[in-house]
């Protein structure tokens, strides 16, 4: 079963969503008040099953509706996802991946584990 963990920065609180094998998978902006956090990982459970998954690696990609999940290159050349809520906000964004396919298994198991994660809280 993944979990939420909530932790302290510098700057506010943020979360990590890991999958059951302790993996990050997704992480989230920082946020100024740890009650902010939390609506952030409600509203990753909620919109992460919904979301679809539109491939920005590709020519002539289809945009999707939010909620969804927007797989796109950095500057490294890695690929990467951000999911948005929604109403358009960026709620968790991921790693780096050396494949697409890499990538697009880091989205399943957001949507597998976001739903019923364990909520920890290290703040």
């Amino acid at each position: 079963m993944g979990k939420f963990a909530i932790r302290q920065t510098a700057t506010g609180t943020k979360f990590d969503l890991k999958a059951g094998n302790g993996e990050v998978i997704a992480t989230s902006e920082i946020y100024a008040s740890k009650d902010a956090c939390l609506k952030g990982t409600e509203s990753v459970r909620v919109n992460a099953p919904l979301a679809m998954v539109e491939d920005q690696t590709k020519e002539d990609f289809v945009t999707e509706k939010n909620p969804k999940f927007e797989v796109y290159t950095d500057k490294a050349g890695e690929f990467r996802f951000r999911l948005k809520a929604k109403n358009g906000q960026i709620i968790a964004t991921s790693e780096g991946y050396k494949t697409l396919q890499s990538c697009l298994n880091g989205i399943e198991s957001v949507k597998k584990n976001a739903p019923d994660a364990e909520l920890v809280d290290q703040a």
